[in-house]
């Protein structure tokens, strides 16, 4: 395989090709491959390492294996970033103290690249008592929205977007509000969540009885457990969210639960972890190992998938020993268990290259050949691993009666009982959005193919547009297998088609063979009934799955990808239609507002003028003046871009948020009690306030008052901010919270 479609060489030349400031660039993916097996082979000795380095840059050049984006990235570019993809975060302890210091982890784990997860549910919930300052606690919910906002800076600071999961238990207090939180699409945008669903909560649920809300010992109130369980069911119903991570089922089958308990997993919810453990992934792609695609005696080579299998643990085993990490118990976490996420994608192609629809009887039994040879590869790989090399310092023999190694045939057994395992956990099923797309857009993960064909719209630096069709890779090779005849009927089956009991099926069939959790989503018709919904998890539940997440076209979260098609098309699919652009009235009303920012001579004045249409009033056009001409480029180029938005239509709330997360590295300045971190995210509260979403940052003005804004201070020495006041003695950071007295 390589790069058989053009978008395939997009997404390598703008997330994975490495090009230094000085010295040389990868010219190709192949280069790429190289860079990264010679740098993997580093962790071996001196005298294997080239025939290592050799066999890692076979399984990565033909995309036979996809080490997760963290790695092709970041592996031998010498960069100060982590090759881990995600991690859970320590458990936040329940004093302000605490909380801010774990919140500062969160930070500098996301600044080099790694998403995180929490649990939340040691937080006391809102209106506790805070014994010794006669004050109520305002509940963990308030601080994930610190989190939020911090997610949303490193994220404007960076190039990969921020990513996080936030856990909270079915038995705390709060877990209400926690449920409901997501109805509103602009709250926690950073955040996957998800509810820790207990055993006890289940049994109660099934009983009919009643269930305790508890915190320290102590029950603050009772709710009946199926009433607890609707309202999670309807908002899940309603905007996708929270999912549900099973959280005892989780701990009595991980590898590692005589040394960890797990309360949180990542972001997308295939790896979960104990406190500052670490995700680690790779993938192999099954539909690269299928033989004599579509015809009647097409098969995995089998052979081929063992040994890829065993190549792949020893790169990832490789990879923990290479790589940073951003807090010293990370490393120490990671290097104690040496846990791995060996994974697969491309399935979905495989099973149609074999004939098999997804969902189908013959697409499990298929599914399960395939994970029992990559999960007793891979533990015989782990077993030979720690004869060379050692197993990993937290291995107890007991190991092998948990239930995940009780079901390896005995030739694993006894390699494993003769040597231990260099590896606490092996196997999970990780989403693989941009690397399936790398490897020539076959299916991604374990998920179903979402749309066999489209059209996109790419734009030139000219202004010009060109028009690339892009295919899913079984359907490229059918037609260059078949040409234009016909698949066979039900065989390209789609997310849209499949029935929510089609996917639990293989996510069941998979969650058997895999150590850690599968990032799954249970696509749902948009008019399924509500019961019906609801019997997607209990389901899930009685099938053994670790975690569900469910997805249903919703108000708040709308459609992820239109498509016109169930099935592919043989025809030319039809090209997307640019947005078009409303013509201008003669005449427009309009509000101007004036902005006085501290150590500019001159006000800005911000206009934004509306047009009627039948949903109501909406911006149309920004003027953005004033007479410093310092600020001409950028608020000319802020008015012609904000303003080909608002044309377009639709919803434009994100202007507003994206500029409210702008810091000026000078400082910025406090406004009405609130602090404005730049003179664009003061522009971006006037939007916001112009479109009804916020509370008046800044006053609206059709005259000529003045806003009064206080000027900045020093810089601070830590942060570097012009934001040092004095009070009460001490010089104080406004930004970083640095403080110096005297």
């Amino acid at each position: 395989m390589g790069f058989d479609v053009s978008i395939a060489e997009e997404i390598w030349t703008a997330k994975y090709r490495y090009v230094p400031r000085e010295g040389e660039a990868d010219q190709d993916f192949t280069a790429t491959a190289a860079r990264v097996a010679r740098a993997v082979a580093e962790a071996e000795p001196e005298e294997a390492r080239d025939a290592w380095r050799a066999r890692f840059f076979d399984s990565i050049r033909d995309f036979r294996f996809i080490p997760a984006g963290r790695i092709i990235a970041g592996a031998g570019t010498g960069r100060a970033v982590t090759l881990f993809n995600c991690f859970v975060m320590g458990t936040i302890p329940d004093s302000l103290e605490g909380i801010f210091a774990h919140l500062r982890e969160a930070a500098v784990t996301m600044q080099q690249g790694g998403g995180v997860g929490m649990d939340f549910s040691t937080i006391r919930p809102n209106g506790s008592a805070v014994l010794g300052v006669g004050a109520e606690a305002s509940g963990p919910l308030s601080f994930m929205d610190c989190w939020d906002a911090m997610c949303r800076t490193v994220h404007s600071a960076g190039q990969r977007r921020g990513a996080m999961m936030g856990c909270l238990r079915i038995d705390h207090p709060d877990i209400e509000a926690f449920i409901e939180s997501k109805r509103d699409p602009n709250r926690f945008r950073n955040f996957n969540i998800s509810v820790l669903v207990t055993d006890a909560f289940m049994a109660a649920l099934a009983a009919d009885a009643e269930w305790p809300l508890v915190f320290g010992g102590e029950t603050y109130r009772t709710v009946r457990a199926r009433d607890l369980w609707h309202k999670l069911m309807r908002a899940t119903y309603d905007s996708a969210e929270p999912g549900v991570i099973f959280v005892d089922r989780v701990n009595e089958a991980n590898n590692l639960g005589y040394c960890e308990e797990i309360s949180a997993s990542n972001p997308c919810g295939e790896q979960m972890l104990p406190p500052y453990g670490a995700c680690l992934l790779g993938s192999i792609n099954l539909a690269s190992l299928v033989e004599r695609p579509f015809e009647l005696d097409a098969e995995v080579d089998e052979a081929a998938l063992a040994e890829i299998t065993q190549t792949a643990v020893r790169m990832l085993d490789n990879v923990i020993d290479i790589s940073r990490y951003p807090l010293p118990q990370q490393e120490a976490e990671a290097k104690a268990k040496r846990r791995i996420g060996l994974g697969i994608t491309g399935l979905a192609d495989a099973l149609l290259f074999c004939g098999a629809a997804y969902g189908s009887p013959a697409a499990v039994e298929l599914t399960r050949r395939w994970l029992e040879i990559i999960k007793r590869e891979a533990y015989r790989a782990s077993a030979r691993l720690a004869a060379e090399k050692g197993p990993f310092p937290l291995y107890d023999a007991a190991m092998l009666d948990r239930p995940n190694l009780a079901g390896l045939d005995d030739e694993t057994r006894a390699l494993i009982a003769e040597h231990g395992l260099r590896n606490g956990c092996l196997t999970s099923i990780a989403p693989t959005g941009t690397t399936s797309l790398l490897a020539g857009n076959v299916s991604s993960g374990i998920e179903p193919v979402f749309a066999y064909s489209y059209t996109r719209k790419i734009r030139q630096p000219d202004d010009s547009t060109r028009e690339e069709k892009v295919e899913d890779y079984a359907l490229r090779v059918w037609r260059s297998v078949k040409g234009d005849a016909p698949p066979p009927e039900g065989l390209f089956v789609s997310a849209q088609t499949l029935k929510p009991a089609d996917h639990l099926a293989m996510q069941a069939a998979a969650q058997e063979l895999v150590d850690s959790s599968i990032s799954k989503t249970v696509n749902c018709p948009e008019d399924i009934g509500f019961e019906d919904f609801a019997d997607i998890y209990v389901e899930g539940y009685a099938l053994g799955c670790k975690g569900l997440t469910t997805y249903r076209p919703n108000a708040v979260t709308g459609s992820v990808l239109s498509v016109e098609d169930k099935t592919p098309a043989l025809a030319e699919p039809a090209p997307m239609a640019e947005p078009v652009l409303a013509p201008r009235a003669e005449a427009l009303e309009g509000t101007t507002y004036k902005l006085k920012w501290p150590d500019s001579p001159h006000a800005v004045y911000v206009t934004i003028n509306d047009i009627d249409t039948p949903s109501g009033r909406r911006p149309f056009e920004i003027f953005i003046n004033s007479k410093n001409m310092e600020h001409y480029a950028w608020t000319l180029g802020l008015t012609r871009m904000i303003s080909a938005v608002f044309r377009r239509g639709g919803d434009v709330s994100f202007v507003a948020e994206e500029l409210k997360a702008v810091f000026d590295p000078r400082g910025g300045t406090w406004m009405q009690r609130k602090y404005v971190p730049s003179l664009l995210a003061a522009i971006g509260g006037v939007i916001e306030r112009h479109l009804g979403q916020a509370e008046p940052l800044l006053p609206v003005i059709e005259e000529a008052d003045t806003v009064a804004a206080a000027r900045p201070g020093p810089s601070c020495p830590q942060c570097g901010v012009a934001g040092m006041i004095k009070m009460e003695g001490c010089s104080n950071c406004l930004e970083c919270g640095f403080s110096k007295c005297g």
